[in-house]
């Protein structure tokens, strides 16, 4: 069984390695063509749809989890952005790692890529749209958040393989432990359990899932690995993503840092935005 175990951790290991090092050096690359500086003027921009296109543009090239995003968050405000649009950004950052959704292709299938890319954006641009029309922007606080900075970014081959190593050194750890979870998952735990007690027409799952998986703080990045095991085993899909979406979308660091930046019923509206954002997500793959 150890054996197993441990053939299974190497060979996710090393084709998430592969992956990881190929994916993020295009984005590094496509980091240089769509420069931060260019999208945070078309942020501000009066025009709301081109708004709204490029604040998921820009959490597209961001890969940042759900904390990352909060200083950017911050100045994002202090730069007079829009509140809706730094609320999709916010909403729509930690969920579009543009390395991960390869990865999830490659493990998942593509349509599970499209479903979970279509589903994500769509309830980030409602959520974000519709605490604005709330007047939500009122329960912000004044908050001057130091340590990030915009730095222009040129085309460059050495620029994406700095970009490259640096993202090594943040979120491939988090795709190792994933690996390991998956496959220890994989050796240990009894393919019948998973599949009597996740799979099948449970639909209190999908919610539960998106419940639990805030205070679980698992990344995106580690998630991908462990759903790719656990749906080989019989876990339903609905469940699986809706877990995924949560965990990604939100964890107890993240909420304590908004805590400190927006009011408690602006914090209290987030988690319950996230919730509800990865239980209709889930069900569509329920459903499907």
């Amino acid at each position: 069984m150890f054996l197993d175990t441990f053939v299974s951790f190497i060979k996710i290991a090393l084709e998430l390695t592969i992956l990881f090092i190929v994916i993020s050096f295009v984005i590094g690359l496509l980091q240089g063509i769509f420069p931060f500086e260019k999208i945070e003027k078309m942020l501000s921009g009066k025009n709301k749809i081109i708004g709204i296109l490029f604040a998921l543009i820009f959490a597209f090239v961001t890969p940042f989890c759900s904390c990352s995003t909060i200083p950017i968050v911050v100045n994002m405000l202090h730069k007079k952005i829009p509140f809706g649009i730094v609320i999709i950004f916010l909403f729509s950052s930690p969920v579009l790692d543009p390395t991960i959704l390869t990865i999830m292709g490659v493990l998942l299938g593509w349509k599970v890529v499209i479903i979970y890319t279509l589903s994500t954006v769509l309830l980030s641009v409602l959520i974000g749209l519709s605490l604005e029309a709330l007047g939500l922007n009122r329960a912000v606080k004044d908050v001057v958040m130091t340590g990030y900075q915009d730095k222009t970014k040129k085309f460059s081959f050495k620029f994406a393989w700095n970009e490259t190593f640096k993202l090594m050194k943040t979120v491939y750890p988090y795709l190792i432990v994933g690996a390991a979870i998956g496959a220890i998952l994989h050796g240990i735990v009894p393919t019948e359990w998973i599949s009597n007690t996740f799979s099948g027409d449970h639909w209190w799952l999908v919610p539960l899932a998106a419940v639990s998986g805030i205070p679980l703080y698992i990344r995106l990045s580690s998630m991908i690995p462990i759903s790719h095991v656990l749906i080989m085993k019989g876990m339903a899909l609905g469940p699986v993503m809706a877990m995924m979406i949560s965990s990604a979308g939100a964890s107890l660091p993240e909420i304590m840092l908004l805590k400190s930046i927006f009011k408690t019923e602006l914090v209290v509206l987030f988690v319950l935005s996230v919730i509800t954002m990865s239980t209709f997500a889930g069900f569509i793959f329920y459903i499907i």
